[in-house]
């Protein structure tokens, strides 16, 4: 679909840890009842900082890495569901802090599918007018938690981290995708709701907070992650045997056991760290790419697959040739 080229990556990790034990002193729960369910044991949190400062973490890096000035930047896609704020986006606030003033910059909303959906994006940027962007999946998602709730606080934690992609003339880039959105089923993960407001007064409050049906969508996931793995893969005209890593959205070790079982593919090729992180949302594809970068797992001439799921309800699959 377009020659691209994966020339930067960068990550940004909260450094206060909040463990499964500790979660247990504050509510009913154990260390073996979350990590059996889910395969988290810890996740890492905020303690002052916001969206923007994990994402303007990254993206300098990202510069350094890349050794290429702000001003290279053609755009910055900035995958988040917890912003700062409405407006500015995230996006904006990254590129007025590097000062990359010849890019253009927004926020993309696809949850836990963002850093797909940006590929996708950057990718057709990339195709046009665009040479040089950057892509960050940030999110600081304890702020919408409500810490009460153990059917999701156990679940969550805040990160960031991003690549730049670069035109290429080089035999790379992304080969194929398959990208839906199941609106009908919105109800099924919420988080941020605002208060429904008129002239006459309140109507309806705020809630912030994250409400999910655990269960609709782990069949949702179970059920869609393999169909647009699928349709990636023929439209890339390729088995699942060729693939090298299969890079999931890391929410739930059972839910990739699964997804690597209805593939016949060992499960060394779904690497996960959501033992370490928990759910980032939008930047956990990103943490996991770029922890495979820093482990020299990523080599060129791979084929490598993405995918992930979330609120809207959302999949996207991409198959990248590195």
């Amino acid at each position: 679909m377009g020659n691209i080229k994966m020339t930067g990556f960068a990550k940004a990790i909260p450094t206060h840890v909040v463990t499964n034990d500790d979660l247990a002193d504050v509510m009913e729960t154990s260390d073996e009842w979350i990590h059996s369910r889910t395969g988290i044991h810890r996740r890492h949190v905020v303690t002052d900082e916001n969206t923007s400062d994990l994402a303007i973490q990254v993206a300098n890096q990202l510069l350094v890495n890349a050794n290429i000035e702000a001003t290279d930047l053609d755009f910055i896609i900035v995958a988040t569901m917890s912003p700062d704020t409405m407006t500015p986006s995230v996006a904006a606030r990254v590129q007025g802090a590097i000062g990359a003033t010849n890019a253009f910059a927004l926020d993309l909303g696809a949850a836990c599918s963002g850093f797909v959906y940006g590929l996708s994006t950057a990718n057709a940027l990339l195709a046009t007018n665009s040479k040089r962007g950057m892509l960050i999946g940030a999110e600081v998602l304890s702020k919408l938690l409500d810490w009460q709730d153990r059917s999701v606080s156990v679940l969550f934690g805040d990160g960031a981290a991003g690549v730049i992609l670069e035109r290429t003339t080089e035999s790379a880039g992304l080969v194929s995708e398959s990208l839906k959105t199941f609106g009908a089923q919105w109800e099924a993960l919420t988080a941020g709701k605002m208060a429904n407001k008129n002239l006459l007064g309140e109507i309806e409050a705020d809630d912030p907070f994250f409400h999910m049906d655990g269960r609709a969508v782990y069949g949702f996931a179970t059920r869609e992650v393999p169909k647009a793995l699928n349709e990636a893969l023929e439209k890339a005209e390729l088995e699942a045997d060729d693939v090298d890593l299969f890079i999931m959205h890391q929410a739930n070790r059972r839910i990739i056991d699964s997804i690597a079982k209805r593939f016949g593919q060992p499960i060394e090729k779904f690497p996960m760290n959501m033992e370490e992180y928990g759910n980032t949302s939008a930047a956990s594809i990103g943490i996991m790419l770029v922890e495979l970068f820093e482990q020299n797992k990523l080599h060129a001439g791979q084929t490598i697959a993405l995918a992930g799921f979330g609120g809207g309800l959302t999949v996207g699959a991409v198959i990248i040739k590195l």
